[in-house]
């Protein structure tokens, strides 16, 4: 069943919905907050940064003013969604309606991937640090379900989890930064096919979304 949440995000979305489809007013929603969020807590405003302020200001100007309140307002209900009961959100909503099958794009039930978590995942170390590799992110279900893994055995996911997705798809690539960087999880979000050119050190920087807990940004922290 449908959260509230996911429920007032798609129903403002089909709202809005006339000369661009649900699907597009769905990707410009999360790519605006995605670049919002990473320009806002970038402290060097350099050539990509400027990039990314000029593909927001280019996506964000297809829509009047009325439509750019409800950006902030289905913004701030996925927040409270993610803050509420953390789940794979975006993946529920592209899912249900927002994505096309046509693409060959489909998410890993949430369930599923709590499962895969919770039994395939050895979380013993001695650093007290604890790394997550993800070659194929999607919207982030898979890493959400390992940081909460981790707060089922009693770690702090916000403090001691550091991450490394990557994803072909610009669009999953957005979504999982965006619900990351909502959840507190240190991480790096990187755009590109894993099999041919996977992150590494020099990887180029307008490829890579850092979320705020990696940049040190005290974005956001609780504790469940």
């Amino acid at each position: 069943m449908a959260k509230r949440g996911n429920t007032e995000i798609q129903r403002t979305i089909v709202s809005m919905a006339g000369s661009l489809s649900p699907f597009e007013i769905f990707m410009d929603w999360i790519r605006c907050g995605a670049l919002m969020i990473a320009n806002t807590t970038q402290r060097e405003h350099d050539q990509v940064w400027q990039d990314r302020e000029r593909l927001y200001v280019s996506t964000i100007s297809k829509y009047p003013e009325e439509d750019r309140q409800k950006f902030a307002d289905m913004m701030a209900w996925l927040y409270k969604e993610l803050d509420d009961e953390p789940r794979d959100v975006l993946g529920e909503i592209f899912m249900d309606g927002m994505g096309s099958e046509a693409g060959g794009q489909f998410f890993t039930p949430f369930d599923l991937s709590i499962l895969m978590a919770d039994i395939a995942t050895d979380w013993q170390n001695d650093t007290g640090i604890y790394t997550l590799n993800e070659p194929s992110c999607g919207s982030g279900g898979g890493i959400i379900a390992g940081a909460l893994a981790l707060h089922k055995k009693g770690v702090n996911f916000q403090r001691c989890l550091r991450v490394v997705a990557q994803d072909l798809d610009w669009n999953c690539v957005y979504m999982c930064y965006v619900q990351l960087s909502f959840m507190g999880i240190s991480a790096i979000v990187v755009q590109g096919n894993i099999l041919t050119e996977p992150y590494e050190e020099g990887y180029p920087e307008e490829r890579i979304f850092r979320t705020p807990k990696s940049r040190g940004a005290l974005f956001r922290e609780v504790i469940f």
